[in-house]
């Protein structure tokens, strides 16, 4: 159901220019297509979560992991962490 405040808005772009309306209407495009690239980046960024958290669980690449720390522990020991 549309509400009272929003069929009031409609009244009030009717009294626009056509000009205004045309304006009004780009700038509401643009925020829309705002909003979705937000809406695409928490999405995106959920996903990258989740393929992290399966990639932390993943047996085969906890192996290799603790393999390249095992071939850097000589450079860890080097007292930069320091710095």
């Amino acid at each position: 159901m549309i509400s009272s405040h929003l069929l009031e808005i409609e009244r009030s772009i009717r009294a626009l220019s056509l000009e205004e309306q045309e304006w009004l209407l780009e700038r509401i495009k643009r925020q829309v297509q705002e909003r979705k690239q937000t809406a695409d980046k928490f999405i995106d960024a959920k996903d990258m979560n989740e393929q992290l958290a399966a990639m932390a669980s993943d047996l085969d690449i906890q192996t290799e992991i603790a393999s390249i720390n095992q071939e850097f522990i000589v450079t860890e020991m080097d007292g930069l962490e320091k710095l």
